[in-house]
């Protein structure tokens, strides 16, 4: 049975099979359903979402007993030919006319488009909302698996969103290195495009270029609870992993948590059930401190998180700084994966995760940014038996405190073939870039010899 696509504007999809256990709490249907109820996707917030079904049509012959009959080859006639819609994967399309809330950006190939009087928008994205985390980006039935078939059925589906609303490009964003893989070997790719110029160049026989997928990478900052010194056996406490760093290194770290102790700050963590209505209600105050001081206005609602908290305590963890007198003066929400599986098979989850979100304080304080945002997760995620920290996009500031530079991956398409070379060029040349910046920020890393992890340039 091949594979077929239809577009939905709605979730009613989900309750057309069994769906498998997405690989972050961002892709769960309990997650999408809060941005949606709040309003932080849809029309008004510039995220119109369809969904591309993709699913395979069995056709089957129905008939009753009085017209039961045989052809010559033992098949049924007489009856009425029906068909079973069997649900394989679903990718989210957002219809866009702006860039915010994405993390990878294509400004300049907008500007490139205005400076020859073209409109850039619509645009098409997938991705989570707002959230900077690798992952997949289908949902996937149960007992199905990402294949190039699906992939390329899926893009089929967005070639023709594309059309009908005249977008100007699709993105798929911070898309998992196996999505990247797969969809790059079953679609041409930029090296496809620059052989065919090459050949054109050289007056060879002209070469019909077709519609590529372009990659990008990018570069983000991961932390990993595995000390080599111990077989790669998971820290014991936060001293030990602050044994694997350079002493200089150890001793600034140390420096910055006693420097939010000496102005009489202490954190704590809280987790799901625990975290109370007033706790919510304050961190929301920082949260949108955070956005206040740059005079914007937050992308999401407290009725959000509030919903997080209704529908997925059991993946919420909320560190505080309380002052002197006991007063909240800053937040910081994490988010993390269960490190007990759910899974049906019962394994362990071994790529449990936990992910720095969502931050603010109502004042400037030595130091404490690091001590709620990283140290207090860091300790978290060796308590949770967690095997990695992924504190959010940016920031060398996190290369220094032990955060391994890794690999992001996006996927994007140009519907104007006027423009398809020049930003093929831009994505191998960037591709070039973001590969000797992880290189030379691999090699600013502080741990100490014996637990200097391996470079691998396509991680």
């Amino acid at each position: 049975m091949s594979l077929e696509y239809a577009l939905i504007n709605d979730t009613s999809w989900q309750s057309q099979a069994d769906w498998q256990t997405p690989d972050t709490p961002f892709m769960s249907f309990a997650f999408w359903q809060a941005l949606a109820d709040t309003g932080a996707i849809g029309e008004q917030a510039g995220w119109l979402p369809i969904f591309i079904l993709v699913h395979r049509v069995a056709n089957y012959a129905d008939s009753d007993d009085s017209n039961d009959k045989e052809d010559s080859n033992g098949n049924a006639i007489g009856g009425v030919e029906r068909s079973a819609l069997h649900p394989v994967a679903v990718l989210p399309v957002f219809i866009k006319g702006h860039h915010r809330g994405e993390f990878v950006f294509d400004h300049a190939w907008a500007e490139a488009y205005a400076r020859y009087g073209i409109n850039y928008y619509p645009r098409l994205v997938s991705s989570v909302p707002y959230t900077p985390i690798t992952g997949q980006r289908l949902w996937l039935a149960t007992g199905e698996t990402l294949s190039e078939e699906v992939i390329k059925t899926a893009i089929a589906g967005v070639d023709d969103i594309a059309q009908q609303v005249g977008a100007s490009s699709w993105h798929g964003l911070f898309v998992t290195p196996e999505l990247a893989s797969i969809a790059t070997a079953a679609l041409p790719t930029d090296i496809d495009i620059e052989q065919a110029l090459a050949a054109q160049d050289n007056s060879l026989e002209p070469t019909a270029i077709e519609m590529p997928i372009l990659e990008r990478q990018g570069c983000q900052f991961l932390w990993q609870n595995k000390d080599l010194l111990q077989d790669s056996q998971p820290f014991v406490d936060f001293d030990a992993f602050l044994m694997t760093l350079k002493a200089k290194k150890r001793k600034t770290i140390r420096a910055e948590r006693r420097k939010v102790a000496e102005q009489n700050i202490s954190c704590q963590r809280k987790c799901g059930a625990d975290i109370t209505d007033g706790d919510w209600k304050a961190f929301y105050h920082c949260y949108v401190m955070t956005y206040a001081v740059r005079g914007q206005q937050p992308y999401l609602t407290i009725d959000f998180f509030m919903a997080l908290a209704a529908s997925m305590p059991e993946h919420l963890m909320l560190a505080q700084a309380l002052n002197g007198d006991g007063e909240i003066i800053a937040s910081s929400l994490f988010l993390y994966d269960n490190a007990d599986s759910d899974k049906s098979d019962g394994d362990v989850d071994n790529n449990a995760t936990l992910y720095g979100r969502y931050w603010g304080a109502l004042g400037e304080y030595d130091s404490l940014h690091f001590e709620l945002c990283y140290y207090q997760g860091i300790e978290f995620a060796i308590e949770q038996g967690l095997k990695y920290f992924d504190p959010g996009t940016q920031g060398e500031h996190k290369l220094v405190r032990g955060f391994i530079p890794t690999t992001t991956h996006s996927l994007h398409r140009i519907y104007d073939p006027r423009f398809v070379p020049a930003i093929a060029d831009f994505c191998r040349k960037d591709r070039e870039h973001m590969a000797q910046y992880r290189q030379q920020a691999f090699e600013a890393l502080p741990f100490n010899a014996d637990n200097m992890p391996e470079f691998d340039i396509n991680n």
